[in-house]
């Protein structure tokens, strides 16, 4: 299993970059997960040991998740018969070798959603909740340089081991792996996705707050989630279920949201999507045979959930995370305006200059009407 996640190539890729200690601590983070391990870990991973070798002479990922190549009819059935030991399939739907994967989500919807409004070229991504992957094969076919995706659930690595065995030297790494499972300020990626997760949290600033630690200064976070109508002071909070699901905490109002971002310290906050998910988008397949949305609306009234709620609506927002810390600005602020105060006392970007103690430092009236106002 460890030898799969390739995570030496991982580390030569992020060599130079803040996040080279963090790939180097990975294998003895992994090994420790792997010796909690799940129940069906062994049956899952014998499906992706009975996948056939094939070469996929044409990759397709830009518009869809597609591979081609020679397979003989006995190789194919080969390949079906493995891809269904890892039934049920959530995000795609994925083609490989004509064998069609007819997921629950038809996530490329949701990407042809998101993907016009980023620039995705030579940047270094982190997916939060990235399920089996498919979002991360979608991010190198618009460009980026390389795609982290952490998602805890076993079944869902397997099902990216799937993909990445014949995608092997494609820059895509899926890591077993919560969020809070990774160190704290790793400020390392120009691109953070957190796609379906917020509404999982009980905590949804402090999950804001962890995303923004993960990104560089300057760095973009790509968020959706599900929200509901109203204010900047309207959220719902289900009493127990949500569309049957238990572990539904906070859905907020499209303004809402923002105003968390801007209170986390992002800033350049637009929501750039709102789309009520359809019965088409989210269904029961041939490869997720389980309940799927049209079991969770009201039958005679889809604009509500069985439990009476508004049915799900999903927004996308984009934020930025702040070149500066707000006192670095300050500091920008001053200098430009005051250029003599540096060596009486200020904090600069560098660390704190000071003569004298700054207790007894008053700002002009100049700087105090320069000073940047928080996002």
């Amino acid at each position: 299993m460890i030898r799969r996640l390739d995570l030496d190539a991982l580390q030569q890729e992020l060599a130079g970059t803040p996040l080279l200690d963090w790939a180097s601590d990975l294998p003895g983070q992994i090994d420790q997960k792997l010796a909690q391990g799940h129940g069906d870990l062994q049956r899952w991973m014998a499906a992706v040991e009975a996948l056939p070798p094939l070469t996929a002479a044409k990759i397709e990922l830009a518009d869809v998740f597609r591979l081609d190549g020679l397979c003989s009819a006995e190789q194919q059935q080969a390949l079906l018969a493995a891809l269904k030991g890892l039934i049920p399939w959530r995000k795609g739907p994925f083609n490989l070798f004509g064998v069609h994967v007819d997921t629950e989500w038809r996530s490329d919807w949701k990407w042809a959603r998101v993907a016009p409004h980023l620039d995705l070229r030579g940047k270094r991504i982190l997916d939060v909740g990235c399920g089996n992957g498919y979002y991360l094969w979608r991010m190198l076919g618009a460009g980026a340089a390389s795609a982290v995706g952490i998602d805890p659930n076993w079944l869902f690595l397997c099902q990216f081991l799937a993909s990445k065995y014949y995608l092997p030297d494609l820059p895509a790494w899926h890591l077993p792996l919560a969020l809070e499972e990774l160190p704290g300020k790793l400020e390392g990626f120009d691109t953070v996705f957190s796609m379906g997760v917020l509404y999982h949290r009980r905590s949804p600033i402090d999950h804001l707050l962890e995303l923004k630690d993960c990104l560089l200064k300057g760095g973009e976070l790509v968020l959706e989630t599900l929200v509901v109508e109203g204010d900047a002071q309207q959220a719902l909070v289900p009493e127990d279920r949500y569309a049957m699901m238990r572990n539904v905490w906070f859905l907020p109002s499209v303004p809402a949201l923002e105003l968390w971002l801007r209170r986390a310290g992002f800033v350049d906050v637009r929501c750039v999507d709102v789309s009520r998910t359809s019965v088409e988008e989210q269904r029961a397949t041939e490869w997720m045979k389980f309940q799927s949305l049209p079991d969770f609306l009201d039958p005679a009234d889809h604009t509500l959930t069985c439990e009476g709620l508004p049915a799900p609506t999903r927004a996308v927002l984009i934020a930025r995370k702040p070149q500066h810390h707000d006192s670095e600005w300050w500091a920008i602020a001053a200098r430009v305006a005051h250029p003599t105060l540096a060596p009486v006392g200020w904090i600069t970007a560098g660390g704190l200059i000071h003569h004298r103690p700054l207790s007894d430092w008053r700002p002009p009236r100049s700087v105090l009407s320069s000073r940047p106002r928080p996002a």
